[in-house]
């Protein structure tokens, strides 16, 4: 039979890391569209920013250093920062001035961010325990805004009635990737991969029923005119 830690393992690498990929590689139909248009029209960049700055606290959170025998998180994450800097850099090329601005603050602060953490973290805690502790809280904290962040354009889908800039696959990865961390924490609990991954499971969850809402909206509506159309060239 195969050991808890084995299981957790396979959990980690096969759906964990496959999943989170997924997760990363999700908004690319996203920047493909603004890539052919040349604009990022209301396409919002907070959620890809929240997504930057969780990778990178989790990474840190994986490293030896402060949680060991957890590099299965750093891994994955790892890549998620590279992917995720290629979408902000593909983001502000095709920005007017005025959101470049608001990205470079933004991107700025995160990077002020992540050097006062790993410098205080190093410098002020000498155990793992203590060190685990404080960058977990952290990051269970981003990680929540990181799940969280599609549901900023929520209001602009009921206001509109329309799913248009609502992105789907990245909330359908979300709750994907959500429901498979949580399995993978709950094997070998550790609450800081649990909390926000369980968390996460439910806000994609309900991210993908207002998704269903809106766009059965929009199609019944869609059928509706097109009904009406017919009626008035008979």
């Amino acid at each position: 039979m195969l050991s808890t830690n084995a299981i957790r393992n396979i959990i980690g690498i096969v759906a964990g890391n496959v999943i989170s990929f997924g997760l990363f590689l999700s908004p690319a139909p996203t920047f493909m569209k603004i890539y052919k248009m040349k604009a990022v029209e209301q396409f919002s960049p907070i959620p890809y920013l929240t997504i930057l700055v969780n990778c990178m606290l989790w990474v840190f959170y994986g490293l030896p250093i402060v949680k060991p025998n957890t590099i299965l998180v750093s891994t994955i994450n790892g890549v998620g920062v590279l992917i995720v800097s290629s979408y902000l850099i593909i983001f502000f090329y095709f920005s007017p001035k005025k959101m470049r601005i608001k990205v470079l603050r933004i991107l700025a602060g995160e990077l002020v961010f992540m050097t006062m953490v790993i410098t205080l973290v190093l410098l002020t805690l000498h155990t793992h325990d203590s060190r685990s502790l404080i960058v977990g809280i952290i990051a269970i904290i981003f990680c929540i805004g990181m799940y969280a962040s599609p549901l900023s354009v929520m209001k602009l889908v009921i206001k509109t009635k329309s799913v248009e800039y609502m992105p789907f696959w990245l909330s359908f990865t979300g709750f994907l990737n959500g429901v498979c961390w949580t399995s993978y924490a709950l094997i070998k609990i550790d609450i800081f991969l649990l909390i926000p991954n369980g968390l996460g499971a439910i806000l994609g969850l309900l991210q993908l029923l207002l998704y269903a809402f809106y766009y059965n909206h929009n199609s019944i509506e869609g059928h509706e005119n097109k009904e009406e159309n017919v009626e008035m060239v008979v």
